[in-house]
């Protein structure tokens, strides 16, 4: 411990984005991300939500089912908006996720759960 009581070796929380939120597989990945332990202990922080049409309305709209979140303004997918994030799960349409992920930083830790490699 420091003297401010905190540990030498805390760590600042994980900031996820999830592209193509107001989808099925967007929606999936929140309802997990919702119930996981690292959410509810606060080092797991659900940042920018995206969509492409959808943009502009609330995730609530498409997931009622998403409370903690329903008020949630969907954002425009940009490269931009994905890059201030330290994971980011993709959930876009067939063909749409490598036009992302290779303009995402190194860093950046990309999971995409898209329908292009589906078994």
């Amino acid at each position: 411990m420091t003297e401010g009581g905190t540990t030498e070796n805390a760590r600042k929380p994980i900031r996820v984005a999830v592209a193509g939120a107001s989808g099925y597989a967007g929606g999936e990945v929140l309802r997990l991300l919702l119930g996981h332990p690292s959410y509810a202990d606060g080092s797991l922080v659900i940042g920018s939500l995206t969509a492409g049409g959808n943009a502009g309305s609330t995730l609530g709209e498409h997931h009622p089912h998403l409370l903690p979140l329903s008020s949630r303004v969907l954002e425009e997918t940009t490269v931009e908006i994905l890059s201030g994030h330290d994971v980011v799960f993709l959930g876009l349409p067939h063909g749409n996720s490598a036009q992302y992920a290779k303009l995402l930083p190194e860093s950046t830790v990309i999971i995409d759960c898209g329908a292009d490699f589906r078994l």
